[in-house]
């Protein structure tokens, strides 16, 4: 297998995939930010094996909620917060506890059980409609980041490829989009694409194609579960063909960053400590929205079921996965309320960096949206009903943040994406399995 690993590590030092460089005052002149309209954005979080499920939910409703035990790292954004209760995303329904819920966290579709290559969410995700349409104004389409890779291989426990426990985006039923997790071979993209007559691209789509070639000859020379594996991993490389091939297209050249990148500030690589790695990659989502490098991202803390060690939080000593896994026991619902808060302190430190990002009277969080969600609630039950969802920002003026809005039970996740796509200026009439915009959302 020398030969795969080798072209592999090529591949993601070439291709870049990862983004990071953590967002500095330093990080100025904002001269064209200021002079031409803001560009609405738009981003999704995903946080893996849902929430402590008593401490999250504010206990009152409307524009006067009080923050719960799990939203008071967000008591100074609280103008800013939308908090939606009692949706659900009713084709993760059945299946597994896991691969469901997370595939099809963004499409709000039912993925199909293979234990194989033919992965498939049946449907696009909400980022992806939003790209289809304004994706072609910037250098990067979208940006998909995590960190952590792919997971390959069967999960026969429950009968899925492993595959589904690792996107939320997907530019197609079949195509999810590969993540990008190096904070700096991506930051070498993003440099490059900044720079005036730039053509990071052809380098890129050369070193891709010859990665391919590689995989491809040696798929010829494995067993089947090896085929499978490579065939799982070159059906994720289809997103970055895509995204090269976009990115360089004559209209491309017209664009400009709105703030510099500084390419002094190159990092290292990939931190050894988790919380960092994820600090570089939510900075680098404001950034990238800072210079309009993309408008569209992604991000997802860990791969779903994830055990991920959150000792490094204080009070915590156990993985992710197995505290969600409570039983009700005292100990496990106090350590899963610890890692609940850690991921919510995260998205507000992002929401924070957004708004000290100024465009003229307004920052780049008056013009963003920014989800924050999980596929289940409960982690002990695999619950789908009433799911974990935050959205902050204004979207220009278009959403109406600063409250709890509480709905129905089991009404359509898919009616929230209705009112963001509208809010973002890509209306759909329809999406998934919505039966319309969601009451209250929109101004």
């Amino acid at each position: 297998m020398s030969r795969f690993l080798i072209s592999r590590r090529t591949l993601l030092r070439g291709a870049g995939v990862g983004l990071g460089l953590p967002w500095l005052e330093a990080m100025t002149p904002r001269a064209r930010a200021a002079e031409s309209p803001a560009p609405k954005r738009l981003c999704a979080l995903y946080m893996p094996n849902g929430v402590h499920p008593g401490l999250w939910t504010p206990e009152t409703e409307g524009p006067g909620f009080n923050l719960s035990p799990a939203l008071e790292p967000l008591a100074d954004l609280k103008s800013e917060l939308m908090v939606l209760t009692n949706l659900w995303n009713a084709g993760s329904v059945g299946g597994d506890g896991h691969y469901v819920k997370i595939s099809g966290f963004l499409t709000c579709t039912t993925v199909t059980k293979t234990l194989g290559v033919d992965v498939s969410c049946n449907g696009v995700s909400m980022d992806q409609v939003a790209a289809r349409r304004v994706g072609a104004e910037t250098p990067f389409p979208s940006l998909e980041l995590a960190v952590a890779p792919v997971t390959t291989g069967v999960d026969r426990n429950v009968g899925y490829t492993r595959v589904y426990g690792s996107h939320v985006s997907w530019s197609g039923p079949t195509s999810p989009l590969a993540k990008e997790i190096n904070p700096r071979s991506v930051f070498e993209r993003l440099f490059r694409a900044a720079q005036p007559g730039g053509a990071a691209s052809s380098g890129d789509k050369l070193l891709l194609d010859s990665v391919i070639d590689d995989a491809r000859a040696l798929r010829k020379t494995l067993g089947a579960q090896d085929r499978l594996r490579v065939d799982e991993y070159l059906s994720v490389v289809r997103g970055l063909e895509q995204r090269i091939e976009r990115a360089s297209r004559p209209e491309r050249k017209a664009w400009r960053p709105r703030v510099p990148v500084d390419g002094a500030r190159k990092p290292e690589g990939i931190p050894k400590e988790y919380a960092e790695h994820v600090k570089l990659m939510l900075d680098m989502i404001a950034l990238a929205f800072e210079t309009d490098s993309t408008r569209i991202a992604t991000f997802m803390f860990q791969n779903e079921v994830s055990n991920q060690n959150f000792s490094f939080v204080e009070g915590v000593s156990s993985g992710h996965h197995t505290v969600s896994h409570h039983q009700k026991k005292e100990d496990n619902l106090r350590q899963y309320q610890l890692i609940t808060r850690w991921h919510v302190e995260q998205y507000g430190a992002l929401l924070r960096r957004l708004a000290a990002m100024k465009e003229g009277e307004r920052s780049v969080l008056d013009s963003s949206m920014v989800l924050f969600g999980a596929g289940i609630r409960d982690g002990d039950r695999h619950d789908p009903h009433d799911l974990p969802l935050l959205v902050a920002g204004r979207a220009g003026g278009r959403l109406a943040v600063g409250q709890h809005l509480k709905y129905p039970k089991d009404t359509p996740l898919a009616n929230l994406y209705v009112s963001m796509l509208d809010a973002f200026g890509t209306p759909v009439e329809r999406f998934a399995d919505s039966t319309g915009p969601l009451p209250g959302v929109l101004v």
